[in-house]
């Protein structure tokens, strides 16, 4: 079944849903187009002119990676600078740029899960359960030819938004029943006894702040006299939020973590903060800068964090709380979950019936090298 980079953004939302992402975040579809074709993906932490030479010679259509190449606001594309020329090159090339930020942390798919179970922990949960913003599902029953007004009205009382999209909704065609009573005027059908009309189910999403202004809005535009409608609450998945702790299948001393750690996310660089002779078993991990999460770690029970990009003084305050840290680096404590996520996607890519390969960035996208050789 050919693929389209819009089929494989949907699946990618799947894993890792845009409502779990930061308010501040940017994410979602960067470059490229929705409906080009791609023949195969490759998966990375972050975008350089590195990495999008192997999705070149990979002949990969979209890259999937972490860490938005835009980010902040563009003022300009002017391409002596390094970032407008990476946008430039990317849009020659003809490669789709699709960036999963804080949702891929806050997925039960993600990140820290890929990390969790890296360590092997057992009854794992996120350090801070996830709480999105509150959002509903809206879906009602239109005659086909009054569709495009009505979701013109929805879409204007805010509902409609995915991420960066706007203007989303699903159509799907049917046959309505119903029997008027006596007094009513039914725009369409047999006033006077049962009748079957051709409907079409319109499903929109909408923000809880946005409900009642959308419902103002769908009685104004529909041309029935009662319209149906529903309203589904959006559920967040079970196990969303960030960073994970649990247990650790038997005690080890914070020193043979410490080791341990080094070996699995192959940064020889990681540094410990604690008495490398304590045992541990109470394990706490955020992928990427989690030095901020010492406190979450605490209050769950952790008697040591794994994670990157620790400040002197956030050490010293875990330290003097009785918490140790192992800073494995921001890029070794997210790089698992690049052959997870590309798993996952091998398999629900498969499920769907799409010719798809799917690959992992050998790049080292880490800036850091080991300064003591001579």
């Amino acid at each position: 079944m050919a693929c389209e980079v819009g089929d494989v953004v949907t699946l990618l939302e799947e894993l890792a849903p845009p409502r779990l992402a930061e308010d501040w975040d940017n994410a979602g579809l960067q470059v490229g187009s929705r409906r080009a074709q791609v023949e195969a993906v490759l998966i990375s932490l972050d975008v350089t002119p590195e990495v999008l030479g192997e999705a070149r010679e990979r002949g990969a259509g979209l890259l999937a990676c972490h860490h938005p190449p835009i980010f902040r606001p563009l003022r300009s594309l002017v391409t002596d600078e390094p970032r407008a020329a990476l946008l430039r090159d990317a849009l020659a090339a003809g490669m789709a740029i699709y960036a999963a930020h804080t949702s891929l942390d806050a997925s039960p798919r993600g990140v820290n899960d890929a990390l969790g179970a890296l360590f092997e922990l057992e009854d794992q949960r996120p350090l801070l359960e996830a709480h999105p913003r509150e959002e509903y599902k809206l879906v009602t029953f239109v005659p086909p030819e009054h569709v495009v007004a009505v979701s013109a009205a929805l879409f204007g009382a805010g509902a409609g938004v995915i991420g960066d999209y706007s203007g989303c909704s699903f159509r799907v065609e049917g046959t309505g029943t119903f029997t008027p009573g006596p007094g009513t005027r039914p725009a369409y059908g047999d006033p006077s006894g049962p009748s079957e009309v051709r409907e079409a189910r319109l499903e929109v999403v909408l923000p809880a702040e946005s409900m009642r202004e959308a419902v103002e809005a769908l009685l104004a535009s529909h041309p029935y006299e009662e319209p149906a409608y529903d309203l589904h609450r959006v559920h967040v998945p079970q196990g969303a939020g960030l960073g994970r702790v649990g247990d650790l299948p038997a005690p080890v001393s914070l020193g043979e973590l410490a080791r341990r750690c080094r070996g699995l996310l192959g940064n020889p660089a990681a540094r410990l903060c604690g008495d490398p002779t304590a045992a541990v078993r109470r394990v706490a991990v955020c992928g990427g800068s989690g030095g901020d999460m010492a406190g979450a770690a605490l209050a769950a029970g952790a008697q040591v964090l794994i994670t990157g990009d620790v400040g002197h003084h956030q050490a010293l305050d875990a330290l003097a709380v009785g918490l140790a840290i192992i800073d494995a680096g921001h890029y070794h404590t997210e790089r698992p979950v690049l052959s997870h996520l590309a798993s996952l996607l091998e398999g629900k890519a498969r499920k769907s019936g799409l010719a798809l390969a799917i690959h992992v960035s050998e790049t080292d996208t880490c800036p850091w090298i080991d300064g003591g050789g001579g």
